[in-house]
């Protein structure tokens, strides 16, 4: 197996051989100087001016030297990548260091070029569009496929990147990045129905890496997939209420036989179970179309959470749980009366259906001065921890007999999470088998209404 040398010992060998061939060098100009002493010592003796002599050997040493260094200051200023002068001595070493110094240099810019160019024609070749933003929010560089998603231009080069993707969520996506995990969809307007989905990575102090793919076919897929929901919801709504009438009719029918009354009980089992699909379905639907209207009641919440507690009183009457109600916040919530009474009945209505008879179910609506919470906490069956990721997905279920046997439709989280997005809110589950759930819906603080004029008159329940 290859072992590489430990760096501090090449360092060593490195450094004794760089001055051994400096002493090597040095070497070379003390022999001419002792060279010229001795040439010099001779004449001076025999012509009887000793020191005289002398001089002269330092002043003509001292020339070499001068000499040299003009030659190797040539050398670096007009032709430093030519092969320098051949001196001797200290010069020599100091053109021979700095000539292998440019050398090596040379070849590390070779490889880093080598590697850019390559990282670039790799980019280039992306079907994804790649943009790298400066730190002055400028465009500095971007691939083909660029143009073609998001429909830059060569003339583009240097202008703000919010002058050119204009639309609103994009801005704030781009001024709030940590706030869009999974990036932004864009329908561009370089194409008609063209949707691309794009994620900004933000890197050294304020530039920015965009990358973009295109989502049309993915969009085009969900659209297809809601209108068919739509449509067959409201299809089979009217054949649904015709045949739940005549079942009823005859389930009412007294000279009914008793195996008939079974049959049609059964069938009217079954009809009220397709309604409630198709309410789900049509609420879902209604949910997802209609993200866009604003969500600016101001809703008096001990007044629904007096409701809420009055409805599962109603509903709780064959299981036989404890109820209990606890509001401690002087806050209403500003959003849609209807869509959050909705979302908070579903989670009331599965704690109840999901404890076994005679447990414990609380429901509460509390703030914290940051944001306000409406729970509902349950002594029952519990989840196992492995679910909670997809709880929210539409008709997922934890035990599908267990749901067909409660009348659920597995759409009821799906609603929640659905209507609690509307109000930028968000689910909260904590869970633990056979000890009960916790069901939150996390509020922000705009969210938040609070009438500082009047104190709100807080109901007791039990």
């Amino acid at each position: 197996m290859y072992e590489p040398y430990p760096i501090p010992e090449i360092a060593q060998q490195h450094k004794q051989h760089r001055y051994s061939s400096l002493w090597e060098f040095a070497k070379q100009d003390l022999r001419l100087l002792i060279f010229l002493l001795v040439i010099a010592s001779f004449v001076g003796f025999g012509i009887g001016y000793l020191w005289i002599s002398l001089m002269i050997a330092f002043s003509v040493f001292f020339a070499l030297q001068l000499r040299s260094l003009y030659l190797v200051n040539e050398w670096i200023s007009h032709r430093p990548y030519e092969v320098p002068p051949n001196l001797n001595g200290i010069w020599g070493a100091l053109l021979f260091n700095v000539y292998r110094a440019q050398r090596q240099e040379r070849v590390v810019q070779a490889e880093m070029v080598s590697l850019i160019d390559r990282a670039q024609s790799s980019l280039t070749a992306l079907s994804e569009a790649v943009v790298l933003i400066d730190e002055q929010h400028q465009l500095e560089w971007w691939n083909p496929a660029a143009e073609r998603l998001l429909g830059l231009k060569f003339g583009d080069r240097g202008r703000s990147v919010l002058s050119i993707l204009r639309q609103p969520d994009f801005i704030d996506y781009f001024n709030n990045i940590d706030e869009y995990p999974d990036g932004l969809k864009l329908a561009m307007s370089v194409e008609h129905e063209r949707y691309v989905q794009c994620k900004l990575t933000q890197f050294g102090i304020e530039s920015r890496m965009m990358i973009a793919f295109d989502v049309t076919r993915i969009h085009n897929l969900e659209q297809m997939r809601k209108d068919f929901v739509d449509n067959i919801s409201h299809e089979l709504r009217t054949p649904l209420t015709v045949l739940s009438g005549y079942i009823e009719t005859f389930a009412e029918q007294d000279d009914l036989p008793q195996r008939w009354r079974r049959a049609f009980e059964q069938m009217q089992s079954q009809t009220r179970r397709m309604n409630a699909l198709v309410n789900d379905l049509l609420l879902l639907s209604r949910l997802e179309n209609e993200r866009e209207l604003a969500k600016n009641q101001i809703i008096d919440m001990p007044t629904l959470m007096g409701q809420l507690f009055d409805d599962a009183q109603i509903y709780n009457t064959e299981y036989g749980h404890t109820l209990n109600l606890e509001i401690d916040s002087h806050c209403d919530l500003i959003g849609s009366d209807v869509e959050l009474a909705s979302a908070f009945s579903n989670l009331i209505t599965n704690a109840i259906k999901y404890t076994p008879q005679g447990g414990t179910i609380t429901i509460g609506w509390h703030d914290d001065g940051e944001n306000g919470y409406f729970s509902v906490a349950d002594t029952g069956i519990g989840i196992d921890p492995k679910h909670l990721p997809r709880l929210t997905e539409r008709f997922y279920r934890i035990d599908s007999a267990r749901s067909r046997a409660t009348g659920g439709t597995g759409l009821g989280l799906a609603i929640v999470k659905h209507a609690l997005m509307q109000h930028d809110a968000y689910l909260d589950v904590t869970s633990e088998e056979n000890r009960g759930s916790v069901f939150k819906a996390v509020f922000p603080k705009a969210r938040l209404f609070k009438d500082s004029q009047e104190s709100l008159d807080i109901p007791d329940y039990e």
